[in-house]
């Protein structure tokens, strides 16, 4: 096997995603032939002792994908400080920990709907990585009825925090008295 960078190994070892390998590092519990790594690093498992946490890294688990129904309520995390339940929580306890899933992407506490958990960091990356352009499709239940021009605006993007968001696709699905039901079809993330 070939040098590659730690937070790489990390993921495709099911033991984090490669963000919380780089926090792991900054917190100095990630060590290779020990020494502290740090962000960037690049180790070979076939050449290199790296410990998580005092212990050998595991050997590379084998690729785990789900998909879920993630309810109201339930935070998209591995673990929260507050105690909050998390998606791993929904899964029977040797899966949801034996396997070093992590959400692929968001979805906040308040929404519900299909999101993927996975162990294999390829995915996690293609999925999710600007770069590959995916489209994200909405059902948005929104107060009010919007005009159709207030619709064609939207599509052309509006300023979110002082910068345009890409365009997006918006149809109106259902309406009703005070609400409706909106299907958005959006190619960036930001917060809501």
């Amino acid at each position: 096997m070939s040098r590659q960078r730690l937070q790489k190994l990390l993921a495709a070892a099911g033991v984090c995603s490669r963000r919380r390998a780089e926090e792991l590092m900054l917190q100095g519990r990630i060590l290779v032939n020990g020494v502290r790594a740090k962000p960037g690093d690049q180790a070979d498992p076939a050449l290199d002792r790296i410990e998580v946490n005092g212990k050998p890294l595991p050997a590379k688990a084998s690729s785990c994908t789900l998909l879920l129904h993630k309810p109201r309520g339930v935070h998209s995390t591995c673990h929260d400080p507050m105690g909050r339940p998390t998606v791993l929580d929904l899964l029977p306890p040797d899966i949801a920990r034996g396997k070093g899933l992590h959400p692929v992407g968001r979805l906040d506490a308040f929404s519900h709907g299909a999101l993927l958990l996975s162990n294999d960091g390829n995915v996690t990356l293609s999925l999710t990585h600007p770069r590959y352009n995916h489209p994200k499709r909405y059902l948005v239940w929104v107060e009010g009825n919007p005009s159709p021009q207030v619709l064609e605006r939207w599509r052309k993007g509006v300023p979110m925090d002082d910068i345009a968001s890409r365009s997006v696709f918006v149809a109106m699905k259902q309406q009703e008295k005070r609400r409706c039901l909106l299907e958005l079809e959006m190619k960036e993330g930001r917060h809501r």
